[in-house]
């Protein structure tokens, strides 16, 4: 069981609402969204605790406060919020967090821009997150913090004195060797990672990559019990877990259920008769492959003409930093193949390839999106987990549906027995899955769903937070190597990493 003794105190980069200016002046307040907030809310309010976050607005006032504390009130835990400028916002979130560790962590080094004044309001702002939790906690706290924005807290709160257990969850992958080694700060990086108590990593070849790190870096580390600890002098000693998240996958069964979703869903699939419907659900950013899904899908049109008529795609896009000039050239280059494609292959009959969608998308919508389409196109050039490829088969209720899943998501060794694993740099590849997909028998396609929504099932986000906490309060991982219902298990997702691209 979890100590009830201790309250836990959550860190991350946002609160588990947003606040915004109201049409009358005043502030709005939204919930949340994210398999965090969902998992974790539970969690606040049967123990009592705190969530330290930035609230999502640049001003801190008394208005702030009151609308906070009317929140929490609601909630059953404290609101403690992170006060950040515009400029603070700049430098450590759009600068540093993803201009920098983002795309070093996705293996996309070349995108990065190492501005020193980044660093420099990386930790800054890393303190004052780390002020907020000083002032919040209690000596008896269970403090864990989250993701890549919060890499330095542990150091800054160990610097003025903090003592409570610390743990760390990253939810994006960790690069190997050669790609860390790009980081000028990687040192003063790694050494204020290793003052958590507890450091989570999503699958194994996270695992993998840090410890080579740790390693290679800081030869006065001890790294012992196969991996999953690491003692340095005159320090604490940290344990290193694998604990991949999951969905909260009764609540997307049930939703998909729904008579209001299945309405929904018959209405699209009714615009859409007699056809395979592909779905793809992604967040407007470069990790995502979304260019080279598009090719590979005007290939498999080419490739496989039998395909032409009877197969749609709908490619949902979500409005992202689309600010920033990368992330606007990248909208250019998705919407001129959209057009491109949707030329080459639209007939007079009314067929149109690829139905596009640039907007947000609420979760019922998504949920009826889920429900509606025959196959998911999942297809990351890298991600922590992707819960997209979870969420898809927990709504696929009639059991049939297939996931083509790219080998870099977090979530492929999990799925690698149910899914059609692809590599998303190789267009020929996903064309012929795409083929494959389209011309499965209903047999095999409910066989492999039954595999994949079993695992998702078993596998969710709620057992993800109780084996956390259960190893970061016993801090022995020999006991909790893996979640119990782990899908594969350790061994078979470390043959999975050490084979799967083997020639």
């Amino acid at each position: 069981m979890i100590d009830q003794a201790r309250r836990l105190v959550v860190v991350s980069n946002r609160l588990p609402l947003v606040l915004s200016p109201g049409a009358d002046g005043g502030l709005v307040s939204k919930p949340g969204s994210g398999g965090l907030v969902t998992a974790l809310l539970p969690v606040l309010r049967d123990r009592g605790g705190v969530w330290v976050g930035w609230p999502g607005i640049a001003d801190h006032t008394a208005e702030v406060e009151a609308a906070l504390d009317r929140s929490a009130k609601k909630a059953g835990y404290r609101l403690a919020p992170v006060a950040l400028s515009a400029e603070d916002q700049a430098g450590f979130y759009h600068g540093f967090s993803n201009e920098v560790l983002w795309p070093l962590f996705h293996d996309l080094q070349s995108l990065c821009n190492f501005d020193p004044s980044y660093w420099r309001s990386y930790c800054e702002v890393n303190h004052h997150y780390a002020q907020v939790v000083l002032a919040e906690a209690r000596p008896d706290d269970f403090i864990w913090a989250h993701d890549y924005q919060l890499l330095l807290l542990a150091a800054e709160l160990r610097r003025a004195g903090f003592t409570a257990p610390l743990a760390f969850f990253l939810h994006i992958p960790f690069p190997p060797l050669d790609i860390y080694l790009k980081l000028p700060w990687r040192f003063t990086l790694l050494r204020a990672l290793l003052e958590y108590d507890l450091i989570g990593f999503q699958t194994l070849r996270d695992h993998r990559n840090f410890i080579q790190c740790v390693r290679a870096l800081m030869p006065d580390a001890h790294i012992t019990h196969r991996t999953r600890r690491v003692d340095l002098p005159d320090r604490r000693g940290v344990s290193i877990g694998v604990f991949p998240i999951g969905i909260d996958a009764a609540a997307f069964q049930r939703q998909a259920r729904s008579a209001g979703v299945t309405a929904a869903a018959n209405a699209l699939r009714a615009e859409l008769p007699q056809r395979e419907v592909i779905l793809g659900v992604d967040r407007l950013d470069y990790t995502k492959g979304i260019p080279l899904r598009l090719e590979a899908f005007r290939l498999a049109l080419r490739q496989y003409p039998e395909l032409q008529e009877h197969v749609t795609l709908i490619q949902v896009v979500v409005p992202s930093r689309d600010d920033i000039p990368q992330y606007r050239n990248l909208k250019t280059r998705i919407e001129q193949l959209v057009g491109e494609i949707n030329g080459e292959f639209t007939r007079p009959g009314g067929w149109v390839p690829i139905h596009y969608v640039y907007r947000s998308v609420d979760r019922l919508d998504l949920i009826a999106y889920y429900r509606a389409a025959q196959i998911a196109l999942v297809s990351p050039l890298k991600d922590g987990m992707n819960l997209v490829a979870k969420e898809f088969c927990a709504c696929s209720v009639h059991g049939d549906g297939v996931l083509i899943l790219s080998e870099f998501a977090g979530a492929a060794a999990q799925m690698q027995n149910g899914a059609l694993l692809v590599n998303p740099y190789d267009i020929e590849g996903m064309a012929n899955a795409i083929h494959q997909a389209c011309t499965m028998p209903h047999a095999e396609r409910q066989a492999r769903m039954k595999r994949l929504r079993q695992g998702v099932s078993r596998q969710d986000v709620f057992r993800w937070v109780n084996t956390f906490l259960e190893a970061a309060i016993a801090r022995d991982l020999d006991a909790f190597p893996l979640p119990p219902d782990y899908v594969p298990s350790a061994e078979a997702e470390q043959a999975y990493w050490d084979t799967a691209f083997a020639e």
